[in-house]
């Protein structure tokens, strides 16, 4: 069993004059996701041209929602509107195999 096998996966539809800022958004926050102590993994991914990602890890099965009621997500979908065409599609899922360096 990994070391964090709980995991969040987010996809975000950008609205196309929006892509920019989406880019930008996920870029910035990676700080905030360094200053959390539960999350293990962060990831923000451009999937296509108007479709992202976010994919994150946690150590234990609280770290899912704290990371869902802290700064990255309230930031994310105060925005929501405005970037994206619907809300996000997020999804717990559970890591089954991981290598870390």
């Amino acid at each position: 069993m990994p070391e964090s096998n709980h995991a969040l996966q987010a996809t975000l539809q950008a609205k196309p004059e929006k892509v920019d800022e989406v880019a930008e958004f996920l870029e910035s926050a990676l700080p905030l996701a360094e200053e959390e102590a539960y999350t293990t993994t962060w990831f923000a991914l451009r999937l296509d041209e108007t479709t992202f990602g976010i994919f994150d890890t946690f150590a234990d099965e609280d770290g899912p929602e704290k990371h869902l009621n802290d700064e990255i997500a309230t930031q994310l979908m105060e925005r929501a509107d405005d970037l994206l065409v619907e809300d996000p599609e997020i999804e717990e899922i559970e890591v089954l195999a991981a290598k870390h360096s």
